[in-house]
């Protein structure tokens, strides 16, 4: 088990992982973890949660119900598991951009989008702090399990509020805490002595899943989350926990 977390209290400093780090430095740390990891990121996907991370995914389509003609925005998208479902249930009467920081994320996605012959789909390098769209120009703006990697939380929230168009809707899928102790020190000894050994084996790189267990221990609870989400402006804030609070849906809409 690692140490607990230290703390980053003084002006600049952000978390990476258990560490504390300048601000400047985390997006391409970050950045660096993403790139190793991309061609096996699927498929460590699936090892980690025994598949569960599928159901997850279709629970937020299901809750987002897409409708024929909808504009979406993923950001931190990566291969595009969302933006894909997302066109899959409108039958491609939609469009999807893909939103990432990291290009071997984003051309992962380009190849599996190419081999499945997936259309309406865009690709685009940009941060989400800083989003390179113009103010009002997507229904839906969704992101799964990165918003726990932004530098500043609260700009990728600003930003998310900004993008969306008067009554589009923010969801957010991310892991979270389990509400019973023992269960979640179970989930712990699982996260820390099964999935860096996992990303050591699949990817021959255990630091990327380490920061990546440790990144969950440093994300606020369920309330903490949901009231961030608040301040950035969204209104009808609701949360649905998954498994047991493992991951977490989190809506809001700009009203």
């Amino acid at each position: 088990m690692t140490d607990e977390p230290s703390s980053a209290d003084s002006p600049g400093e952000t978390h990476f992982g258990f560490r504390t780090v300048p601000e400047a430095e985390k997006a391409g740390m970050v950045h660096g973890v993403f790139a190793s990891v991309a061609s096996r990121y699927d498929l460590m996907n699936d090892l980690m949660s025994g598949g569960v991370h599928r159901l997850w995914k279709e629970a937020m389509i299901d809750w987002l119900a897409p409708r024929p003609g909808m504009r979406l925005l993923d950001v931190a998208g990566g291969t595009g598991d969302i933006a894909f479902r997302f066109l899959k249930r409108l039958k491609g009467d939609g469009q999807a951009t893909v939103c990432d920081l990291t290009s071997a994320m984003l051309d992962e996605g380009a190849r599996r989008a190419a081999k499945d012959k997936i259309e309406n789909i865009d690709w685009v390098c940009g941060d989400a702090m800083a989003l390179p769209f113009a103010d009002r120009g997507f229904d839906a703006c969704t992101i799964a399990f990165g918003i726990r990697n932004v530098t500043r939380i609260e700009d990728a929230l600003s930003e998310a509020y900004r993008v969306l168009k008067t009554g589009g809707r923010f969801l957010c899928l991310e892991f979270s805490h389990l509400a019973t102790p023992g269960l979640q020190w179970l989930y712990d000894r699982y996260s820390f002595n099964v999935i860096p050994p996992i990303g050591q084996a699949v990817t021959g790189d255990r630091d990327s899943y380490q920061y990546l267990v440790e990144s969950i221990r440093k994300f606020p609870d369920q309330e903490g989350f949901a009231e961030m989400i608040r301040a950035a402006g969204f209104g009808q804030v609701k949360v649905r926990n998954l498994t047991l609070g493992v991951a977490a849906l989190h809506s809001g809409w700009r009203l």
